[in-house]
C-alpha cells in the first residue's frame, strides 16, 4: 500500500520555486525512480522519519558518513559546546590537530593532511598538488568514478551523471576535459596503454579503489597492486579516493584492506560525523607544497570548522576504540542482509547481481558480474525503479538510483535486516508477476 507522502510532496512544490528541479543535489532527486522524495524531518539510528510521520529503515545514511547511526549521542553531545562558543572563528583551534592525529594513526599513508569541507574540494586540490609535485598536467581517472563535480573530473564520471545520463557536463570546456584521460575500471592493461602514449605527461592517477558511484564495485585482485607498480615506475603519483570507504571498508579505509600505499589520500562522509568535512593527505615531501610553505594554494574560511571536528572526533575516537566490535558487526550485519535479498531474488526469479566490500553493498539488476561501467551499466534500472518503490512502500529507503552504493550502520539490527529482506522477497515477487 503506497505510503502517503501529502506534506512531502506539498514541501516539494515549494521547494521547486526556490531549487532546480526542488533540491540542492541531483543525488536527492527521484526522477530515476520516480514518485515523490520523502521530506526528511528527523532521524535517529538506523531510521528516518518524514514530514508525514512515516518511518523508514535507512540505507544510504546520509551518503555514508552515518557509519554509527543517526544521531549518534557522543557526535551530538560533542557539538553543544563548540557551537555554545561559536560555531566558526576563521582562526586554527586545537581540534583540528586532535583530529588529524586519530586520521594520522589510521592511515599510515598519510603523513600530513589538510581539512577542506568536501569531498570536491579535497580530490581538486589533491590533483592541483599532484600536478604541482611532477610538473604535469594530465589527470587519469577511471568510467564511473565521481571524484567530485569540479571541472575536470566530470568526464566520464559516475553518480548522478550516470542516473540522469549525462555524459559529463555542460559548461567544461574542453581545453580542460582533455587534461583527464577517461580509462576503463578494473582494467591494468588500460593503464599501461594511456601511460604509452602519453610519455611523462600523466601527473596522476586517480581511483576510488571500491567504487561507489557507478554502485558497489570492488577491484579485481591485483588490480590495485598494478596501479601502485605503474604509477611508481613511471614517475606518476596515485590517488587513492577514499571519501566514502575511509574509516568504511576498515578503520584504514581500503588502504588498510588491500594493504596498498599510495601517495595521496582524499577522505570525507565519516570523518566530520555527519557535517560537511573533508581532507587530502599524503607525503610529508608532497603537502608541504601548499602555501604558505609553497607554491600550490588552496584555502577555505570553513576548513577545519569547531562543529565538524568535535563531530568528527567523537565518531573516530569511538570507531578507533571499538573497532574490534564496530567492524565484525557491520560484516556480519551487511553479508546477513545482501545474501538474503540475494536469495529472495532468485527464489522469486529475479535476476540481480550482488556486490558487497563491508559496510557497502549495491543490488545491480542484472544477470552478468558487474567489474567496471559498462557492465554496471547493463542493468535493467525500470526494474530496480519499481524495486525501490516497492521498497520506500514497505518502510525501507534506499539511494534512489541503481548507480549509488547503498551503506549500512552499526545502529542497524537484525530485527531491520530481517524487515527488509523480507520487503525485497514481496517487491521481487510483483516484479516477476507483472513482467
Amino acid at each position: 500500500m503506497p505510503v502517503d507522502l501529502t506534506r512531502s510532496r506539498v514541501l516539494q512544490q515549494r521547494a521547486e520555486r526556490y531549487f532546480p528541479g526542488g533540491v540542492n543535489s541531483p543525488a536527492r532527486a527521484f526522477r530515476a525512480v520516480g514518485g515523490d522524495p520523502p521530506f526528511v524531518e528527523r532521524a535517529e539510528g538506523a531510521y528516518l522519519w518524514d514530514a508525514d510521520g512515516n518511518r523508514y529503515i535507512d540505507y544510504f545514511g546520509s551518503w555514508g558518513p552515518m557509519i554509527l547511526g543517526h544521531a549518534f549521542p557522543p557526535a551530538v553531545e560533542a557539538i553543544r559546546e563548540p557551537a555554545q562558543l561559536s560555531p566558526s572563528f576563521g582562526a586554527s583551534t586545537a581540534s583540528e590537530a586532535d583530529l588529524a592525529e586519530l586520521v594520522v594513526r589510521a592511515f599510515p599513508s598519510i603523513d600530513k593532511l589538510r581539512f577542506v569541507s568536501s569531498g570536491t574540494e579535497a580530490t581538486m586540490s589533491a590533483i592541483r598538488l599532484a600536478r604541482a609535485y611532477t610538473d604535469r598536467k594530465l589527470v587519469a581517472k577511471f568510467e564511473g568514478c565521481y571524484h567530485g563535480h569540479s571541472d575536470g573530473l566530470l568526464v566520464k564520471a559516475g553518480s548522478g551523471v550516470a542516473t540522469l545520463g549525462i555524459p559529463g557536463s555542460a559548461g567544461v570546456p574542453e581545453d580542460i576535459a582533455h587534461l583527464t584521460l577517461a580509462l576503463p575500471y578494473n582494467d591494468a592493461m588500460a593503464v599501461e596503454a594511456a601511460f604509452d602514449a602519453h610519455r611523462h605527461e600523466i601527473a596522476c592517477v586517480i581511483v576510488e579503489p571500491v567504487v561507489g558511484n557507478a554502485g558497489c564495485i570492488p577491484a579485481a585482485a591485483g588490480y590495485l597492486e598494478a596501479l601502485r607498480e605503474i604509477t611508481n615506475r613511471e614517475g606518476a603519483l596515485l590517488i587513492f579516493d577514499e571519501v566514502m570507504t575511509g574509516f568504511r571498508v576498515a578503520l584504514g579505509g581500503a588502504q588498510e584492506l588491500y594493504g596498498i600505499t599510495p601517495d595521496l589520500t582524499t577522505l570525507g562522509k565519516i570523518l566530520g560525523g555527519g557535517l560537511p568535512c573533508a581532507a587530502f593527505g599524503g607525503r610529508a615531501d608532497i603537502m608541504d607544497l601548499l602555501a604558505p610553505l609553497g607554491p600550490v594554494y588552496q584555502a577555505g574560511t570553513l576548513s577545519g570548522n569547531p562543529l565538524a571536528m568535535a563531530a568528527g572526533l567523537a565518531t573516530l575516537q569511538y570507531l578507533t576504540e571499538h573497532r574490534g566490535e564496530v567492524y565484525p558487526l557491520l560484516e556480519s550485519l551487511s553479508e546477513s542482509l545482501v545474501s538474503g535479498v540475494g536469495a529472495e531474488a532468485a527464489r522469486a526469479g529475479v535476476s540481480i547481481t550482488s556486490n558487497r566490500v563491508g559496510a557497502m553493498f549495491t543490488w545491480f539488476f542484472t544477470a552478468g558480474a558487474v567489474t567496471d561501467y559498462d557492465s554496471a551499466a547493463k542493468s535493467d534500472t525500470a526494474a530496480f525503479a519499481r524495486f525501490h518503490r516497492a521498497m520506500l512502500e514497505s518502510g525501507v529507503w534506499l539511494p534512489c538510483s541503481q548507480f549509488e552504493a547503498a551503506f549500512l550502520s552499526a545502529a542497524h539490527t537484525p530485527a531491520d535486516i530481517q524487515q527488509t529482506i523480507e520487503a525485497a522477497g514481496s517487491a521481487f515477487r510483483a516484479i516477476a508477476e507483472n513482467r
